[in-house]
């Protein structure tokens, strides 16, 4: 029996809380909730997974995130119904200001997964997946 049910949150640390709610709700179609200014802070959700999203102290150094020498979040990868639904949701990602798209959809290994990369404009890197069944 294991001891844990899964993650009930994921905290990230982002450049600006605004541009990334923005980000998650406008262009991915999820729910804000728990907004605290005084922080600032807010969560958004898609109804499986919540996010924690807590905006970087401006009055500190900020040093960008290196998925490649830092220890800590390399991504996130959230999974897609459809190929279909990959390919609607990178449209939306490409046209979204601010984004930086790594890679649009491409076969993972030999296929016939799929996947997409990308930073959302407060930096997080995100990864969309098909399973490709």
């Amino acid at each position: 029996m294991h001891k844990t049910r899964g993650i009930n949150h994921l905290g990230l640390s982002v450049k600006n809380l605004d541009q990334t709610v923005s980000f998650f709700v406008h262009c991915l179609g999820w729910e804000e909730s728990g907004r605290d200014a005084s922080y600032p802070r807010s969560a958004v959700s898609d109804g499986t997974i919540r996010l924690t999203l807590w905006e970087v102290d401006y009055s500190l150094p900020i040093t960008e995130f290196d998925f490649r020498k830092n220890i800590g979040l390399h991504h996130f990868a959230l999974e897609v119904d459809s190929e279909q639904s990959l390919n609607e949701i990178a449209e939306s990602v490409r046209n979204y200001p601010g984004v930086n798209i790594e890679f649009m959809p491409e076969l993972l290994g030999n296929g016939p997964r799929k996947h997409m990369i990308f930073n959302e404009p407060g930096g997080i890197r995100i990864e969309f997946i098909w399973p490709g069944s």
